[in-house]
């Protein structure tokens, strides 16, 4: 197993190195920013561990850039930081894990096994289907580069189509994902939030994405389409 190690404290990049090494790691060590970032893009590895304040490129900058890249290994962040707003921005910035200084190695060696037990699977910070987009973390989201004014409720309801593109959904599921197992079921909640969705996300586009199944449900296609008579 492969470990990059991004930490610009000479004596705790040594100690991480030393460390790693002895539980059976490779490990690569490197001590700014744009080197994590080049390491990282260019060589494949089971788990990285990210100093937050980074010389070059600090981690949330290192981080964001590697999800763009579409480098999906599981990042442990580290920081001398306590700030719960500096832990939330790192896990938004697309890092796994989160770990305050000083720790014990042992925590460290058990969350990077149960991050890379995990594995590299794709984890957008953005959820993207065709030319719709949305960000759950800023609570926005866009038909090409338009930014859409959703309520609370047609968020949601947005963000689970994009969740599972091209997928029908029943009315049943949607209500207990986007509402709850309490709200009537026999509501036509549903049916009125998808009007609502689609005369904000498609109509104005002059755009067919948001699909009736008739009797069925849901389903947001893969791919828009021109509305009909546009």
């Amino acid at each position: 197993m492969r470990i990059l190690v991004a930490e610009d404290d000479v004596r705790m990049a040594s100690m991480l190195r030393r460390g790693l090494s002895e539980d059976g790691y490779t490990v690569d060590v490197v001590r700014d920013g744009t080197d994590a970032i080049w390491q990282a893009t260019e060589h494949s590895y089971d788990a990285i561990v990210l100093d937050l304040m980074l010389p070059g490129a600090d981690g949330f900058e290192v981080c964001r850039r590697l999800r763009e890249a579409d480098r999906w290994a599981p990042v442990l962040m580290l920081t001398a930081r306590t700030d719960v707003a500096d832990r939330v921005r790192g896990l938004d910035a697309g890092a796994d894990d989160y770990l305050a200084k000083p720790f014990s190695f042992s925590e460290l060696t058990a969350r990077l096994r149960a991050l890379m037990r995990r594995g590299a699977r794709p984890r957008p910070t953005t959820l993207e289907v065709d030319t719709l987009r949305l960000d759950p973390a800023l609570h926005q989201a866009w038909r090409n580069e338009e930014l859409l004014d959703l309520s609370p409720k047609e968020f949601a309801l947005l963000e689970l189509f994009l969740r599972h593109p091209g997928e029908l959904l029943s009315r049943t599921r949607i209500l207990e994902h986007v509402w709850d197992f309490a709200y009537d079921g026999a509501s036509n909640v549903v049916d009125q939030y998808v009007a609502y969705l689609r005369r904000k996300i498609d109509r104005p586009f002059g755009l067919e994405q948001l699909e009736t199944v008739r009797g069925a449900g849901y389903r947001l296609l893969e791919q828009a389409r021109p509305a009909a008579g546009s």
